[in-house]
């Protein structure tokens, strides 16, 4: 019999994706030891199979279908994309699923990496399982941090394993064209994945339980998006549930809740996120395996003051650039508390994710773009503010009608009238994505109405929006 081999570090990180890989930049920063635990390819889901693979399959639909709204270009863009050079620019962006790039990386900040398998087997402790079957026990004097992200959850309908349905995963990363793809859904992966293969030749039905796509945006965004994908030639059905799902002779046939039977190559069900902690060894230290993790402002789990959880495991905002915010913040954090330092936990402090609660911001690279950040106008109502919603048509900006011809879109800001802050705004239309980042200064800077006014968007650009608002919520 071998014996177990065992090493003591400052930190252990259980998961090398961006959110790991930021944790561990951090606490090797701040000078304390740092291992890294991987089961599967440095650089995570994001790298592999979402934000880099889904964004560089989209740019190509994206940049058609704007320069097919601009004269003297529109004539020579009609024709179809090439779908083999599409997939292709996805593959090089994921490094054909090799990591070799991400663990040099990890090499070069001084962080060791194990691959295998980590399970927490108790307070401060983690076994790695390898792909040999070996193990190897790390011990963490200070912190372990649990960075292992989210996976696909599908729906318990009978049979759906026979079915072989796809995730996010096989969306992100399929081979070749489906004739016909059904997509379960109407959040973020359902409706860009639907732009995307609906524009390399799919024929595309989304089946929405809901009343509407993107229901955690403005009402408007979602009717936007819907009204694009159905002039692109997708099939979109709200209120609609799937009952069962089979596949028959190669092909799927799903049965909706009205009796409609729909067949088509592959199905895609994009109904949610689960937290990977089933398999983590939680139990060991009193929490319950499979459950998201309840943190604190420095991502500390609750009542371990040796444990954080950082990223999509708290379900805080389960998007790659909030986690990796979160996971600055956390290392900083674990960092002043090994060393002694003052920590500063209080709102928009160096070791608070604030953020998460009032300022988070999202871009939805569908055609047109969908981009949020902070509060909708429901979501600041039921907060208790008392707000204002201001709206402009977006086409009334004379650098949204130099962009496109027949521009399409929207723009909302919600006002705190107490603060005369911005709790919120939303943009929805083309090339608005690049917008989203001064709203998500003025509302994580509570930078007051007064103010903005001194803030002068260049003419003739789409950000003359900003004055068109504000002369919106000064008129009203």
């Amino acid at each position: 019999m071998t014996e177990t081999e065992t090493n003591a570090y400052d930190v252990v990180v259980l998961g090398a994706g961006p959110v790991g890989e930021n944790v561990a930049d951090r606490t090797r920063a701040a000078g304390l030891t740092t291992a890294v635990v991987e089961s599967e390819l440095v650089g995570g889901e994001c790298s592999y199979w979402a934000c880099m693979p889904s964004k560089a399959l989209l740019r190509p639909v994206i940049a058609r279908a704007d320069a097919r709204r601009v004269p003297g270009l529109s004539q020579s863009v009609q024709g179809p994309l090439d779908a083999s050079a599409v997939l292709a620019h996805r593959d090089y962006y994921t490094s054909d699923w090799k990591d070799d790039g991400q663990v040099g990386w990890l090499d070069s900040i001084g962080a060791d990496l194990y691959r295998g398998h980590g399970r927490l087997t108790g307070p401060r402790t983690v076994t790695v399982t390898g792909p040999d079957g070996g193990e190897r026990v790390l011990t963490a004097r200070h912190a372990v941090a649990v960075c292992t992200g989210s996976r696909a959850a599908l729906p318990g309908l009978p049979g759906l394993d026979e079915v072989r349905p796809w995730t996010s995963r096989e969306a992100t990363s399929a081979k070749n064209v489906p004739g016909r793809l059904i997509v379960v859904g109407g959040g973020v992966v359902a409706t860009e994945m639907a732009t995307v293969w609906q524009a390399l030749g799919s024929k595309v039905t989304m089946l929405v339980r809901g009343k509407g796509l993107l229901p955690r945006m403005e009402p408007f965004a979602g009717e936007l998006v819907a009204e694009a994908l159905t002039e692109a030639g997708a099939d979109v059905r709200t209120g609609t549930s799937v009952e069962s799902v089979t596949r028959e002779n190669g092909s799927v046939v799903a049965v909706t809740d009205n009796g409609d039977r729909i067949e088509a190559d592959e199905i895609l069900f994009a109904t949610g996120r689960a937290p990977r902690t089933d398999d983590l060894g939680l139990e060991t230290i009193g929490l319950e395996p499979g459950t998201w993790l309840d943190v604190d402002d420095s991502l500390r789990v609750t009542g371990h003051d040796w444990l954080y959880a950082v990223g999509d495991v708290n379900q805080r905002a389960l998007l790659t650039h909030q986690g990796k915010y979160q996971a600055r913040v956390a290392g900083a954090a674990i960092a002043a508390r090994t060393t002694g330092e003052t920590v500063h936990a209080q709102p928009w402090g160096a070791h608070a994710a604030t953020a998460d609660h009032a300022a988070v911001p999202q871009v939805v690279f569908t055609d047109p773009e969908a981009a949020a950040v902070g509060l909708s106008l429901a979501e600041a109502e039921q907060a208790g503010h008392r707000v204002k919603a201001v709206d402009v048509d977006l086409s009334t900006v004379a650098g949204a009608g130099l962009y496109a011809d027949g521009y399409k879109g929207r723009a909302r800001m919600v006002v705190d009238l107490e603060d005369e802050i911005l709790r919120g705004v939303t943009l929805v239309g083309p090339g608005v994505g690049e917008l989203i980042h001064s709203a998500t200064i003025a509302v994580a800077g509570q930078v007051p109405v007064g103010r903005l006014w001194h803030a002068v968007p260049s003419y003739p650009t789409i950000s003359e929006v900003w004055l068109r608002l504000l002369e919106a919520y000064r008129d009203a």
